[in-house]
């Protein structure tokens, strides 16, 4: 990297460490914040700091959230008896986008992944079956973990658990290309999948 001033350089190693941003977006990046004027750029950071200080996670379904529960929780005309398991906040964001599911989430933060040596200790799976415990209404259990490896073996592990309470189980259909990301998915590839979903 050329020897740029060190709060540039240091602007650039930050940025540079998200996701999907190599060395030469990075610097971009960079050139286009300190070429921005004081008001927006300052207003980003703000941004970004409010993001990290103000945003928690709702503790009955694990969604990020400003307040406590989140939103989708406080919905009264949420329907209640099904509940969506997904893998991250982002993929709460995806179904909702499509406007045709109607009840509530429950986000684990992850996917059981042996190789990663992540179990389903390490994962929000067990606050799952609390809240199932606590809440009699529900009927349905919807699993929209991914559809690779590590989702199809949370989905089994997760409907194995609930089984024994008698609460229907169901996983999203595989309209959902194999190895992609809910986040990454159309519209219309998520309605479909969702309105095909099959018993597990």
């Amino acid at each position: 990297m050329p020897d740029y001033p060190k709060p540039l350089s240091k602007l650039i190693a930050e940025l540079s460490r998200l996701p999907g941003i190599g060395g030469k977006t990075a610097q971009r990046l960079a050139f286009h914040i300190i070429s921005m004027n004081d008001d927006d750029a300052f207003s980003m950071a703000d941004a970004i700091k409010a993001a990290k200080t103000e945003l928690s996670y709702c503790t009955v379904c694990g969604n990020l959230t400003d307040r406590d529960p989140c939103a989708i929780c406080s919905d009264p005309s949420r329907d209640r008896t099904v509940v969506c398991v997904v893998e991250t906040p982002r993929d709460v964001a995806a179904i909702e986008r499509m406007k045709e599911y109607k009840g509530l989430y429950h986000v684990l933060h992850g996917a059981i992944s042996p190789m990663d040596g992540i179990g389903p200790d390490d994962i929000n799976l067990r606050s799952l079956i609390v809240r199932l415990q606590g809440e009699n209404e529900v009927v349905e259990i919807i699993v929209a973990t991914n559809p690779n490896i590590e989702g199809e073996a949370t989905a089994m592990y997760a409907a194995n658990l609930i089984r024994p309470s008698g609460i229907k189980v169901s996983r999203i259909a595989h309209g959902v290309p194999v190895g992609g990301d809910l986040d990454y998915t159309d519209d219309e590839t998520l309605s479909r999948a969702m309105t095909g979903r099959r018993d597990l």
